[in-house]
């Protein structure tokens, strides 16, 4: 049978999940330890923004069809819109903190405007965050004084206070996200080696006219990545975005047909994958500065 769908679209509902009681309505600080209750499996749509502080690992968690990589001391993040499956044991509860916020909070504060800056809660797939017990304090930290604001203050400084906070929590975040392409920085290299791998041999192949032009969700998937992550690590290691480094394969294998072949312009189009020629012709003159017809002229 087909796992339910819980929208989680405020904090009480989640609380109610786990027996937790609800002090504020649009912000929440979880601890695992005090939940009353759990299911050993919950599938849960988010309509409001998770960060979870794992001190166990508890079981497993899928987001869409993909295995979520956490372990102990990790943190895994979760935004609205997204569907996150979680297998709990029983013999291992759920430990851990967390803070849960309503985007409708953060909307007309600085946090709300920098909220897509934060770009591990766009991963699809299978990136926890990993932190040493100094960073995991800090983010303890900075949950124990939203949870103290929550409980004990209600005046007019409160929220600038509580969103200071959480934006606090996302900027560390932020900064254990960017380490890890530092600390995977050989495992990175060799991804980038096998991206171009696979790109040499989907425009060696028949894929281009078949399939089109190649995505970034295509060559990420290929290396086990999400392609947000696929795409941020591309860019911290080779200083060209994914996207880009697609495109300039393409004006290669351009230049390729041009001086090698008597295919039109036209033809190399199509078996590059491009629907409409001209999209070529624009792609080749942003790369290169003039036409690929102006480019086979000059270099022939």
């Amino acid at each position: 049978m087909e796992q339910e769908v819980i929208k989680v679209d405020s904090i009480e509902k989640f609380n109610d999940i786990f027996g937790f009681e609800t002090i504020h309505p649009m912000v929440g600080i979880i601890d695992f330890s005090k939940a009353t209750r759990w299911p050993e499996t919950l599938k849960i749509n988010y309509g409001v923004y998770a960060v979870y502080l794992k001190k166990t690992k508890c079981g497993d968690i899928t987001y869409g069809r993909q295995s979520y990589d956490y372990e102990e001391g990790t943190i895994v993040s979760f935004a609205p819109g997204q569907v996150v499956t979680s297998h709990m044991t029983t013999e291992n509860p759920p430990q851990g903190y967390g803070i849960l916020f309503h985007p409708d909070y953060i909307h007309g504060t600085s946090l709300g405007k920098a909220i897509k800056k934060y770009s591990f809660f766009s991963y699809d797939a299978r990136e926890a965050l990993h932190l040493s017990d100094g960073e995991k304090k800090i983010i303890v930290e900075c949950m124990t004084n939203i949870e103290q604001e929550l409980k004990h203050r209600n005046d007019k400084h409160s929220k600038t206070i509580i969103t200071a906070n959480i934006g606090l929590i996302l900027d560390y975040c932020m900064r254990f996200y960017e380490r890890q392409f530092d600390t995977r920085e050989k495992v990175n290299k060799d991804i980038i080696v096998r991206f171009e791998q696979l790109l040499e041999e989907y425009f060696d192949s028949k894929a281009p006219i078949e399939k089109g032009l190649p995505t970034v969700r295509y060559f990420a998937e290929r290396v086990f990545l999400s392609p947000n992550y696929f795409g941020d690590m591309i860019s911290r290691q080779t200083g060209k975005t994914a996207s880009e480094y697609i495109h300039t394969k393409v004006v290669d294998k351009a230049k390729e047909e041009l001086l090698s072949t008597q295919k039109t312009m036209t033809e190399i189009a199509y078996s590059l994958g491009f629907q409409y020629p001209q999209h070529l012709s624009r792609m080749f003159k942003k790369e290169v500065g003039c036409t690929p017809n102006e480019y086979r002229t000059h270099m022939a």
